[in-house]
């Protein structure tokens, strides 16, 4: 049976993240494991279909200048993000390029429902949609909602059953706008990615 640090040193793996003597160690064991490298495998697969899900970006081509220009003016970027008409703060993009990594144990919020967290990663005002993380302790329950907006969610480790269907890590859900999800629950704990609307409840909370 794969053990929950197992599932957190293959998720750091599959993302490049697990340091070089943990690697050396988590590598032995993978090659001694047909469970484990099943686990590998499925992460894989799990980041090459976010990658693919998402909308490809083309920088306009002004931007090099805006951020060389706040650069040498020692200027920020801008600190909030239009959300329903009200400002709230924005993830930093000092660049083109952004990265958090896996390790990285900041910016998490814990929501009202105790042992339910999620981690604004990234947030597309002129597209509309943002790119969170969340995870659940192990037997925490998240109340019965409806969507206003639609929902796509990775699950990354762990295990999270929806509407009486237990997902595993690799597997994907999709809900529309205007439906609705009875108590999800997860047994073991889990990590997930998720793609939602700027207008989602979660996203708001997660700008607050």
């Amino acid at each position: 049976m794969i053990s929950e640090r197992q599932q957190d040193e293959a998720s750091l793996y599959v993302l490049g993240a697990l340091p070089e003597g943990e690697k050396t160690a988590f590598e032995a064991a993978l090659r001694a494991d047909p469970e484990l490298r099943g686990l590998v495998l499925s992460l894989e697969r799990t980041v090459e279909m976010v990658a693919r899900a998402l909308p490809p970006v083309s920088p306009p081509p002004e931007l090099r200048d805006r951020v060389l220009s706040r650069a040498l003016a020692g200027a920020n970027p801008p600190a909030s993000l239009a959300v329903s008409g009200a400002a709230a703060p924005a993830p930093p993009a000092l660049s083109s390029f952004y990265y958090v990594a896996a390790t990285d144990p900041s910016g998490w919020k814990e929501l009202p429902i105790r042992g339910a967290f999620l981690k604004l990663l990234s947030a597309d005002r002129e597209r509309g949609f943002a790119v969170l993380l969340g995870r659940l302790d192990p037997g925490v329950r998240y109340p019965a909602h409806a969507h206003e907006t639609a929902e796509d969610i990775f699950l990354l480790t762990g295990d999270l059953t929806i509407t009486g269907r237990r997902l595993g890590p690799g597997d994907f859900h999709h809900c529309d706008a205007g439906t609705s999800h009875p108590v999800n629950y997860s047994d073991e704990g889990c990590t997930l990615l998720a793609v939602l609307s700027l207008e989602h409840n979660l996203v708001r909370f997660a700008l607050a």
